[in-house]
């Protein structure tokens, strides 16, 4: 079983940039794919970023696409989310995921709040 933790999150003002980590125990994610999630106040939960096993591979929600960037360290046991140019708008808890059976998002953190200023 994988257990994830979230940290990072914080105030910063619009156009700041913070870097969540989400760290792993309990197994190594270094076979997984992992993800990047965000829930608003009020809004279902969405999609932000991915990235794969190796790291070579990536994805981006449009909405943050050239901003934000993920990355892995499977030596570390950890995948990051370094995130730039923040706006109002990105204020969300953030919650890290693992795909461990290869067809869905099967491990969650308990998230970790970001919260942009105008």
């Amino acid at each position: 079983q994988v257990q994830l933790v979230e940290s990072g999150g914080g105030l910063v003002q619009a156009g700041g940039s913070l870097r969540l980590s989400c760290a792993a125990s309990g197994r190594t994610i270094s076979s997984y794919a992992m993800g990047w999630f965000r829930q608003a106040p009020g809004k279902e939960r969405e999609f932000v970023a991915t990235i794969n096993w190796s790291g070579a591979i990536t994805g981006y929600a449009h909405s943050v696409k050239g901003r934000f960037t993920i990355s892995r360290d499977n030596a570390k046991n950890t995948v990051y989310l370094q995130m730039n140019s923040l706006k109002p708008e990105d204020t969300a808890v953030y919650y890290c995921a693992a795909d461990t059976n290869g067809s869905s998002w099967s491990n969650w953190g308990q998230g970790t709040q970001v919260t942009v200023s105008s």
